[in-house]
């Protein structure tokens, strides 16, 4: 195996090709036009390399020992992945009915030897122009997916992706046997909050909160949702009941202590805790997550009438 780098920004190429004439050739030519290769004599060691390795762009000749191009592209094609490979296949087959059998393999372009550098030159820009454009297209869909989950006001995500995300939290529960909190949060008098300083008011608040809230929790495993209005879901993944009323008191603290502008004016709030702890004991009946929601809500109504501006917690 020989592997030419010219600029590591370049799209890197698999190069497959048994003569080691034309894969001088090949090489050569894609160093001068400022790609980096790696070239291989045959397919089954180009299957075996592309299976630890990704590359955006294999160029492979067709008749090769051990496993031809078509048979290389075809389980290139099979293997299931995030991005797209464009393959370029090398022939000296220049029939029609031999092309087309190329193409059925999934192949995307050809090129007849003995390969002209022009002509590469513009498959390669064929190539690049798709793959752009495939990654265009994959930003565009996680945008999408991102805008779809999120909640507009806050930031954090809503009740559509807490409904599916809590669920998969609970199951992992009983599946390894890991604890789980959940922390419902309401924020005290908040119609109190609108009706006296107005609706932007409001939703600033909303606002700072959430990002407290998301200040105050471990970035990458525990997440945070907007339950309705001014009701929030925290979950912490891998907490016991002493470690979630740690977190859940520090935010509480940290609300209190805001100091929120709006429209020339400074207020403060406060929010109430019902926390429940799931713990992994008893596997013949599992949880249901309207019953944990249930439980916290139970939790919450009780903070309320003990005075609110506090955290009460439950395990089950």
């Amino acid at each position: 195996m020989t592997m030419v780098s010219k600029n590591d920004e370049t799209l890197p190429i698999l190069v497959v090709e048994d003569d080691p004439i034309s894969s001088d050739i090949l090489r050569k030519y894609l160093e001068e036009e400022g790609y980096t290769s790696i070239s291989v004599t045959n397919g089954q060691d180009a299957l075996e390399l592309y299976q630890h390795s990704f590359f955006s762009i294999i160029i492979t000749d067709w008749l090769m020992p051990k496993m031809d191009g078509p048979d290389l592209c075809r389980a290139i094609r099979n293997m299931p992945s995030d991005s797209y490979t464009y393959i370029i296949l090398l022939t000296a087959l220049d029939s029609q009915d031999e092309l087309e059998k190329g193409l059925e393999s999934g192949v995307d372009e050809y090129l007849v030897k003995p390969v002209h550098q022009a002509e590469l030159r513009l498959r390669l820009k064929s190539a690049r122009r798709i793959l752009e454009l495939e990654n265009t297209l994959k930003r565009s869909i996680a945008e999408i997916r991102e805008l779809s989950i999120r909640d507009p006001l806050t930031g954090s995500f809503n009740r559509g992706y807490m409904d599916e995300q809590l669920a998969n939290e609970i199951n992992r529960v009983y599946r390894y046997e890991h604890s789980l909190s959940i922390l419902l949060g309401d924020l005290d008098l908040f119609k109190k909050i609108n009706d006296t300083f107005g609706h932007l008011a409001g939703d600033e608040a909303l606002r700072q909160c959430a990002r407290t809230i998301g200040n105050s929790v471990r970035r990458g495993i525990d997440w945070l949702a907007r339950y309705g209005g001014e009701e929030f879901v925290i979950v912490l993944p891998e907490t016991d009941q002493q470690g979630c009323l740690v977190v859940a008191e520090r935010i509480r603290q940290q609300i209190a202590a805001l100091q929120i502008e709006s429209n020339g004016k400074t207020f403060s709030l406060t929010i109430s805790f019902g926390v429940v702890t799931i713990l992994p004991g008893d596997f013949t009946k599992p949880v249901t997550m309207d019953e944990v929601l249930i439980s916290a809500d139970g939790c919450l109504y009780t903070a309320k009438n003990e005075g609110r501006n506090r955290v009460v917690a439950t395990q089950i």
